[in-house]
């Protein structure tokens, strides 16, 4: 019974975060759901487990979401020391566990700092995504051994149960992107041709003579080929615009 359980709880995990990607209005937004809904799941009844989800971009390391300002401050602490188990797990991909603090070897400075916020262990587990974006959940508790068993495999369950979501949200933000520089690049060519066609209509010359004298004009004001096209067309219908370009 209590897979089976386990099993209806993921799966409408994966529905409520599936329609939070459609619903969130950018990645971000999406990560601080995924934060909160990590926390809520991996916690026991007087048992928190804060969590925070780093994100690596371009080599640097940064906490786009978490579930609490503890997970955020535990995050920020390895970043100090440009290293750390969420950084590990996030750029060589792999699961990094700390059983307790008190006996860890590694990393010793960024431990004896967590431990003085009374943090003994962590799990740090990667999100498989596309291309060079790279990602890691990373869990965090007062109790050693806290991540042992059991727990770590419903751990590693949720974040593999996850990752699509995940990688949709940032498939999705680079489709919103690439339209919104297409949009605003077809907005420029649209006014540029307008003015380029006023430019002709007044001067009775041709295309590629109009669009000289707009870059001539241009040049002369030092002002974005843009901006003076937006002029010529803003300046229709306020008598005839100033497109007489002569020397």
């Amino acid at each position: 019974m209590a897979s089976e359980s386990t099993a209806k709880s993921e799966t409408s995990i994966t529905e409520h975060l599936n329609e939070t990607v459609l619903a969130s209005a950018d990645v971000e937004e999406f990560l601080h759901e995924l934060a909160r809904v990590s926390a809520r799941s991996l916690s026991e009844p007087g048992d928190e487990v804060p969590c925070g989800i780093t994100l690596l971009r371009h080599r640097k390391a940064a906490t786009v979401a978490s579930s609490s300002p503890e997970a955020q401050a535990m995050d920020e602490i390895q970043y100090d020391f440009g290293d750390g188990p969420c950084m590990t797990a996030s750029r060589e991909q792999v699961t990094v566990h700390i059983t307790d603090l008190e006996e860890n070897e590694r990393w010793p400075q960024y431990s004896g700092k967590v431990l003085g916020h009374g943090v003994r262990s962590i799990l740090a587990i990667p999100f498989r995504l596309e291309g060079d974006t790279r990602a890691a959940l990373n869990l965090y508790s007062h109790r050693p051994g806290r991540f042992e068993g059991r727990v770590q495999e419903l751990a590693q369950d949720f974040v593999s149960q996850t990752s699509m979501a995940l990688r949709l949200a940032v498939r999705f933000a680079h489709y919103s992107d690439a339209a919104a520089n297409l949009k605003a690049t077809l907005e420029t060519r649209t006014v540029i041709d307008v003015a380029v066609g006023v430019i002709m209509a007044q001067n009775r010359c041709s295309q590629k003579e109009a669009f000289e004298l707009l870059k001539a004009a241009s040049s002369t004001r030092n002002t974005k080929l843009h901006s003076v096209a937006a002029a010529i067309v803003a300046s229709l219908g306020q008598g005839p615009a100033k497109t007489h370009y002569e020397g």
